[in-house]
């Protein structure tokens, strides 16, 4: 399985709410979606959450209709996330 490959067992993404004290902690999961202002990749390799905002900006750059605003593909693709997590989480 995929879980055998990974370093450390993946968080349980339905109990965000719940370990802040119930509230979804919107602005933290925004800046470990986006993760190109994270200063967690050191010396010890790599953070475990991939940097989507890297990504979703690569994506917009691709795609000749978004490519002169592609800070509004990426926002926009994060806030689809957070809406999708905060969604899924236990009451």
């Amino acid at each position: 399985s995929i879980t055998d490959l990974l370093k450390r067992s993946p968080p349980d993404l339905t109990t965000m709410t719940k370990r802040n004290g119930g509230a979804f902690p919107t602005q933290l999961a925004w800046e470990m979606i986006d993760g190109r202002s994270s200063s967690e990749i050191g010396a010890h390799g790599t953070r475990a959450m991939p940097i989507w905002g890297r990504q979703y900006r690569y994506e917009a750059m691709a795609q000749l209709a978004t490519a002169s605003e592609p800070e509004w593909y990426v926002r926009n693709r994060i806030v689809a996330l957070l809406d999708y997590l905060s969604r899924m989480q236990q009451r």
